[in-house]
């Protein structure tokens, strides 16, 4: 099993960006796939961005919300997932949850069996 502890959320002002990263425990790492989830307040958990296992990296899934302005990335040798935020606007802010799960369509049917606490997301107008 792995831990997931998210890192790197804050306050921005629109139009500009973050990087938030998550920190896996466990040597199989490079066996999960992982993702991204947000949670806005008021709203449901949304799905935002998933990345395969370590011989997949290449495979990446967005939703349509965020296509072309976040990438989502992972460093196999850091057990780290990141998730490149670029020209945020104000509905990006959100609660943003690591996910993984060993099944790519876990995640992208939001059923991930391992979920991060979370980290908060501010994009100021």
């Amino acid at each position: 099993q792995v831990q997931l502890v998210e890192s790197g959320g804050g306050l921005v002002q629109a139009g500009g960006s973050l990087r938030l990263s998550c920190a896996a425990s466990g040597r199989t790492f490079s066996t999960y796939s992982m993702g991204w989830f947000r949670q806005a307040p008021g709203k449901e958990r949304e799905f935002v961005a998933a990345i395969g296992m370590s011989w997949s990296a290449g495979s990446t899934y967005y939703a349509d919300s965020v296509k072309g302005r976040f990438t989502i990335s992972r460093d196999n040798a850091k057990n780290t997932v990141y998730l490149q935020m670029n020209s945020l606007k104000p509905e990006d802010t959100a609660v943003y949850y690591c996910a993984a799960d060993i099944f790519l369509n876990s995640i992208r049917s939001g059923v991930p069996t391992h979920w991060g606490q979370g980290t908060q997301v501010t994009v100021s107008s």
